[in-house]
């Protein structure tokens, strides 16, 4: 299947295209795929921000396809800062196969891949995370075998994460409920793009301020942090406002009672969630950050070429 040079947003990809990155991931999984498609293949990771799963997810990827990976962090590149964005990309094409980047800013990723010859594939922005949504995605798919008449709670803040997951459950068919509080709801042009796609797809899309009625009989609630890298000093303020946020025993009982707990890490233990409920047993919190590795080496598979 042909895909376009860069792996940015997954408004971008239509929904036969996630599922072939799905499929693909699901072979390279149970190891019915051993082809090494990134043979010395350079690639490198531009980490504005620091990470674990990203990182080591990436690096591990790379390697087990048979590529490179060469890491430089902020203190390496300064990017738009000791070098322009446009030159830092020039020249990497020059050296490399393929850019991962994690920045803050998402027009920085945008601009990184505008002057870049090579591609670029977004390891997290201030606006999505598609990498993440699509280890989500084939998680669910995993553990459900199916979207259909599957419910996902995300409750939370309207993040980088809801994005890309409202992106990903409208092209698939998967119904997605999300109660954030007054002021943290998800752009309103990514909520409406969702919804009418979600129609399309035959699922629907709810926003709601009300966390219990986002939870009633879901099949997954899902939560990240409420202050992501870069808010710092709205700490508290956030804490004030998603007080009645958070995934505890309580809230879980509106859910179905084989309900599954997911979370994209890190978690802000006894803040958005509870030990008792991420430590439970109907956590897969680890079973999804394992898959990123799987369907990252199938979106590297698809988007890094010779």
């Amino acid at each position: 299947m042909k895909f376009s040079k860069d792996f940015i947003s997954l408004k971008n990809l239509s929904k036969e295209q996630i599922i072939h990155i799905l499929e693909l991931s699901q072979k390279i999984k149970s190891e019915e795929n051993e082809t090494k498609p990134l043979s010395d293949k350079k690639v490198a990771l531009v980490f504005e921000k620091p990470s674990n799963r990203t990182r080591v997810s990436f690096e591990v990827a790379i390697v087990e396809l048979g590529g490179y990976p060469i890491y430089l962090d902020s203190t390496d590149i300064k990017l738009g800062a000791r070098e322009s964005v446009k030159d830092i990309a020039k020249t990497l094409s020059r050296y490399v196969d393929a850019i991962v980047a994690r920045t803050f800013s998402h027009d920085t990723l945008i601009e990184l891949a505008k002057h870049a010859d090579i591609s670029v594939i977004n390891g997290l922005s201030d606006f999505s995370h598609p990498a993440q949504a699509m280890g989500d995605i084939f998680t669910i798919k995993e553990k459900f075998g199916t979207f259909d008449k599957i419910k996902l709670a995300f409750i939370g803040d309207g993040n980088n994460v809801l994005n890309s997951l409202l992106y990903a459950s409208s092209k698939i068919g998967l119904n997605l409920h999300i109660a954030t509080p007054a002021g943290y709801q998800p752009p309103k042009e990514v909520f409406d793009y969702a919804v009418l796609e979600a129609k399309k797809n035959g699922s629907e899309i709810i926003l709601t301020d009300k966390p219990e009625e986002a939870a009633k009989n879901a099949n997954i609630i899902y939560t990240d942090v409420w202050t992501s890298m870069g808010q710092e000093n709205e700490n508290e303020i956030r804490k004030k406002a998603f007080k009645n946020f958070q995934i505890n025993n309580d809230l879980v009982l509106y859910a179905d009672k084989e309900c599954l707990i997911m979370h994209c890490l890190p978690a802000h233990r006894g803040e958005e969630i509870t030990d008792d409920v991420i430590d439970g047993v109907h956590s897969i919190v680890f079973d999804q950050a394992e898959n990123r590795l799987h369907v990252q080496k199938a979106i590297l598979s698809c988007y890094v070429k010779g």
